[in-house]
């Protein structure tokens, strides 16, 4: 009974996500919300009783029990705003629907999420960047989030199905039908690792208002918004922007100047609205993250037989701390000139022995 009250919260009209949350807080749950006199509702402050109508409660009552049998037959997960299976990312944002339908059987609330975002009209630059990408985030244990379009949308998910990644497509439309039709079969395969999400009713057709508002779930998913690819207007643009409004990370693939497909990330990296993006490693730094311990290479000094006979003492030093070590305390520890250390530092950091962090330290990459 509670399912059939809170999907038809959803549909008042002129009570969008925020007055819903209003009402909740207040009165406690939705089918209390619907027992209550409109002019008690109206009382709830930031509530104004001109927003409701009894008639509009009740044909957002009717509606909701049309779409219960579509629920059943088809398996569809709904997820209320008080449900702790409720992304938790998307709660935290004001203008988050307070339902969502489901299928799949996907972790919204992994420890780590990513959205990926770009043009319809991806180029052959926009889908290496993209499989790469992919291929690089498996490291990471990670949930990936995209929008389920044509081009660097579709081609992030189905580079997921191949390295095995979870991964979830929100949709603008109900999920009685698929839009665009091309990329039916990838929603069907990525149920069994992730699934497609969407805010809409059985018989919603994917309008173009609803698009932008999809985005807001897109950004919303998670810590952070890539955009590989996109031109100066689209959408991925505006997912960027929502996920700045939602003070999350966002980072950008650069382009060549003039390619009117780089156009926007490289806006967004001009204006700082993204943080310039060149490498999975530049990502991971930023968002300290670390690689799985399962997906860690085993370690094997033996490939560092190379180094000089002063880099071998920098590296015995780093790896005796256990944890990273400033220069200053590297040439205590090492009785080194501070300008051979420098030099012997720079060598070992191109080799990829070391890496240079924040204030100058340094630390092992195996």
């Amino acid at each position: 009974m509670s399912l059939l009250y809170q999907i038809a919260l959803s549909q008042v009209h002129n009570v969008g996500p925020v007055y819903a949350k209003t009402l909740l807080s207040y009165v406690g749950d939705a089918e209390t919300i619907f027992k209550t006199p409109i002019a008690k509702l109206g009382k709830v402050p930031g509530v104004s009783e001109k927003r409701l109508s009894a008639e509009a409660f009740t044909k957002a009552l009717a509606r909701a029990e049309k779409e219960l049998p579509f629920i059943e037959k088809h398996g569809v997960d709904v997820l209320f705003y008080t449900d702790a299976r409720y992304p938790k990312r998307l709660k935290n944002c004001d203008d988050s629907p307070i339902l969502l339908y489901s299928k799949g059987n996907a972790d919204l609330n992994m420890q780590r999420v990513v959205s990926i975002v770009g043009t319809r009209n991806s180029t052959d630059y926009g889908k290496q960047i993209c499989e790469q990408l992919m291929a690089d985030l498996q490291r990471y244990n990670v949930l990936v989030v995209s929008g389920l379009a044509l081009g660097i949308d579709v081609i992030a998910h189905k580079e997921c199905l191949r390295q095995n990644i979870p991964t979830v497509g929100v949709l603008g439309h109900g999920l009685d039908k698929f839009y665009p039709a091309p990329n039916r079969a990838t929603a069907e395969k990525m149920q069994q690792n992730g699934g497609i999400l969407t805010e809409y009713l059985s018989g919603t057709v994917p309008n173009r208002e609803h698009f932008p508002a999809r985005n807001r779930i897109v950004a919303g998913m998670a810590d952070a918004t890539i955009v590989v690819e996109a031109g100066i207007k689209g959408g991925a643009l505006i997912t960027a922007e929502i996920a700045n409004s939602y003070n999350r990370d966002v980072f950008a693939f650069p382009g060549r100047i003039g390619d009117t497909y780089s156009e926007g990330c490289n806006f967004l990296i001009r204006h700082n609205k993204a943080s310039l993006l060149s490498c999975i490693e530049d990502f991971a730094f930023s968002m300290g993250w670390e690689e799985n311990a399962a997906a860690k290479p085993v370690e094997q000094l033996s490939l560092f037989t190379d180094l000089t006979d002063t880099e071998r003492i920098v590296f015995d030093a780093i790896r005796a701390n256990q944890s990273p070590l400033a220069i200053d305390e590297l040439a205590i520890r090492t009785r080194m000139p501070m300008s051979t250390l420098a030099m012997d530092l720079l060598n070992m950091e191109m080799q990829g022995v070391i890496r240079s962090l924040p204030g100058k330290m340094y630390s092992l990459t195996v």
